[in-house]
């Protein structure tokens, strides 16, 4: 499954289209390396999600075989690492 679709049903982002751009500017890390959205997602892969506020960093747990998850089963797709405050001026 592409990233930028795991992002989204996982609720992680909450549109596709934030989610790519996160990629697209490097904000978002797979196993530690800058990726593009349509990079694959496996079960067991390292997720960092960098925002002007946050970072968030997320081992994925399972990878949904459908398109559309409910909000109790987005939650078993993922667990978070750690999750980090940023202070916004230094971003």
């Amino acid at each position: 499954m592409r990233l930028d679709l795991f992002l989204k049903l996982s609720r992680v982002c909450p549109r596709r289209s934030i989610a790519q751009k996160l990629c697209d500017a490097g904000f978002v890390l797979l196993n530690g390396r800058p990726v593009k959205p349509a990079h694959t997602v496996k079960a067991g892969d390292v997720i960092a999600v960098r925002r002007p506020d946050s970072e968030t960093e997320l081992r994925v747990l399972s990878v949904p075989g459908a398109r559309n998850v409910s909000k109790r089963d987005a939650k078993d797709l993922i667990e978070i690492l750690s999750e980090k405050s940023l202070d916004p001026v230094g971003f």
